[in-house]
This record gives C-alpha cells, structure tokens and sequence, in this order.
C-alpha cells in the first residue's frame, strides 16, 4: 500500500496543468499524509472540495478510487468509481470493483448495467487473436465474476429464471465454489432440485473455511425431499468426479495455448526449439541439466558462449549430463539467421516461460537443475577467467549429489 500511495502522489505531483499556487497546496497536502492511506484520501477529497473545477479533477478522483480498491471502501469505491465510469466507461477493474460494491451495498438495480457492460467488454476483447494462456485465464475469470454478478444480482431481485441462467453461465466461463453456490441458491428459489447438485459440487471444489457453510447448505437442501442422508455421500461423489472433469478439460483448454500453462515445476516444462521441434524436460528426469540463458543482443553472451562449449566438452562422454540453451529474445525470428552467421550450434530452445519461473532478471546467467529437477545453482553474469572452472565444479558438485 505504500508503494501505491507513493506512485499516486508521485503522479498527481506531476501534473504540470495545476496553477503553481494549487500545485503547491497540494504538493504539501500530500507530503503531510506520508504512507498513510487514510490521510491521503482524505489530503485528495479535501482538495476536491476546495477547487471543485481543477483541472486535475479525473486525475484526482481516479486516484481516490484506486486507493478504495487497496483498502477495500466500498462506500467509496462506488462514490468515485461511478465518477470514473461516466467518463471511462470500460475500465475492467472499476467495473468489477463498482459491481462488486454494489451487491455488497445492496443495490442489486444498480449492479446490472454494470455488471452486463463489465460482461460485454470481457467478450469484445475474446476476438479469437492467439493470446497468452494468462489472458486466457484472466478473461475467463473476469467474465464469470461478471456472470455471477448478475445471477447474484436477478436473485435479489427475485429474478430467478435470470439468476439462474446467468449462475449456469458463469459456472461454464470459471466453474468456482461462488458460482455453484449462486446456481444453488437460483435453483433453491424455485424449489428445484437441482439446487442439490449445486451445492454438492460447491462442497467439493470450495476452501476449508467454506465447507462448513457449504456442507450446512447441502445438508438443509437434500432435507427438503428426504428423510434421512441416505444417498447423500453418492452425490458428493459424483459432484467430486465433476469437478475433477471440468479441471481436466480447463488445464486442456489452456495447455492447446501453451504446454506450460499452469506448471510450477521447471522440470514439468515443455521447451520449443528454434527448428520447430520441442523437448519436454520431464524426458530428462535423472539428468543434470545447464540451463545457458542469452540473447542476440547480448554482448555478454557473445564472449561466454566458447567459455560454455569448453564446459560442455568436458562432460561430453556423460550421458548424465545436459546442456540446453535457452534463448531470451522477444523477436524469435531474430534467432535462426544470428546461429547461422555467427556459426553457433542450432540446438537452441525458446525460454517459453521459464526465464520468468526461475527468476532470470540478466543475462547471461546460467542455471543447473539436479536430477530431481529442481533448481540447484545459479550464476547471474560470469567471469571470464573463472567461468569454465568454476561452472564445471558446480556441475561435478550437483552430479555427485
């Protein structure tokens, strides 16, 4: 939070369009508040009150409504949010936020424009252009929050056929324990039975903290329309064999975007190489593998990469040793032309994610991962005169362990 506050003090400070005298008044509000969130807001809405016109009026408001976010006002986040709206009408995160809120304030009338604009600008950015699989996912969250909005907001309302189609549809989009348990509610409005599939597969996918409610929810449920919990445990089985189904079809739906969607473990991952071919890195499972990280803009890379290939002539009778090198550059067509011109080995393989999991902030750096897979050494740059040396003792250390 006090990063936040910094940045938007920063920001606001450096609004060129403020009269000097206003500039300054302000400047000094804020360098009173410091870090405190709670005296910053109230630094900007005081401001707000006393120059009621100032240019930087949409700056300011937006800030307050930022900072509502981080500290989770709803009160405020509705105030300053709507302003945000009326003049940016598709901001994602105010009108997630803003929807959120009002449910919480109680004004199911006022979700549903924005919950249904919110739903709309999801889908206009799913045009089918290849995406990364976290915009994949981030899209399929964001569109379920605000499907479940609406059911959510129908429900209120006494809405049922709505709510419960809007409950359906955000169960489709990012099956969660919130949507089951909307659905549930839905079909428990209408006496429908099928409330008890939904709050059984609400059981089964929620966290620890929730069962306890959801089970409670289940159990008053099934009551209704039988006499004892008979039967009971047989539809948690099949609401958990559901849900494992769904997860599966998920994981697939975002591994045909990318083979490492998802995977947290380096040795889980799949790898592209510069020919079109892949390797997946579980098939070297037992092996110690060196990971070179560079790029072709790298000046650095240049002058270790003999250094590497000395390296790798030394353990070149070792089949349990492996040698990968990862390319870091943006522009992967870049890569094919720079091997052949400068004569390197085209055995090269795309980072694909990895520079990322593995925490790869320079280049060159070189990364060895033991037998099991794991990350076991690290060396960020390197030095010329030691380099040889010194990577293949780490490599020797990490094979006798």
């Amino acid at each position: 939070m006090k990063i936040f506050v910094f940045f938007c003090t920063s920001l606001l400070l450096a609004q060129s369009s403020l009269p000097p005298a206003e500039q300054q008044e302000l400047s000094n509000a804020l360098a009173e508040a410091g870090n405190s969130t709670h005296e910053f807001l109230n630094a900007l809405e005081l401001h707000l009150k006393k120059y009621p016109k100032t240019a930087s009026r949409f700056e300011l408001e937006r800030a307050i409504a930022k900072s509502a976010l981080e500290t989770k006002d709803n009160a405020r986040i509705i105030q300053y949010g709507e302003l945000i709206l009326a003049q940016d009408p598709e901001d994602l995160a105010m009108l997630d936020a803003v929807s959120r809120s009002l449910l919480v304030a109680r004004k199911p009338e006022k979700v549903l424009p924005y919950a249904a604009r919110y739903e709309k600008s999801l889908r206009s950015l799913d045009n089918g252009e290849k995406m990364r699989w976290q915009t994949r996912a981030e899209l399929d969250q964001g569109l379920g929050r605000a499907l479940l909005y609406q059911s959510t907001a129908n429900l209120a309302l006494k809405k049922i056929p709505a709510a419960v189609s809007f409950a359906q549809q955000s169960m489709a989009a990012n099956p969660t324990p919130e949507a089951s348990r909307a659905l549930g509610m839905a079909h428990s409005a209408q006496n429908d039975p099928d409330a008890i599939t939904a709050y059984a597969e609400a059981f089964v996918v929620s966290q620890e903290a929730e069962r306890v409610a959801d089970l409670a929810l289940l159990r008053a449920e099934w009551r209704k329309s039988h006499p004892d919990e008979k039967g009971l445990g047989d539809v948690l089985l099949a609401a958990h064999d559901r849900a494992v189904e769904r997860g599966k079809q998920r994981l697939a739906r975002l591994r045909a975007i990318d083979p490492n969607a998802l995977k947290s473990a380096v040795g889980d991952y799949v790898v592209s190489g510069v020919g079109g071919n892949s390797l997946d890195l579980t098939s070297l499972r037992g092996k110690v593998i060196v990971l070179d990280f560079w790029a072709t803009w790298c000046g650095p890379c240049r002058v270790q990469q003999p250094l590497y290939e000395q390296v790798k002539e030394r353990f070149k009778d070792r089949s349990d040793v492996v040698f990968l090198n990862i390319n870091t550059d943006e522009d992967r067509s870049l890569v094919a032309p720079f091997l052949e011109k400068n004569q390197w080995n085209k055995s090269v393989y795309f980072e694909g994610g990895l520079s990322r999991l593995l925490g790869v902030n320079s280049i060159p750096s070189t990364i060895i991962l033991n037998k099991r897979g794991e990350a076991a050494s690290r060396m960020n740059g390197f030095i010329p005169d030691r380099f040889v040396d010194s990577l293949t003792e780490r490599v020797q250390r990490i094979i006798e362990e």
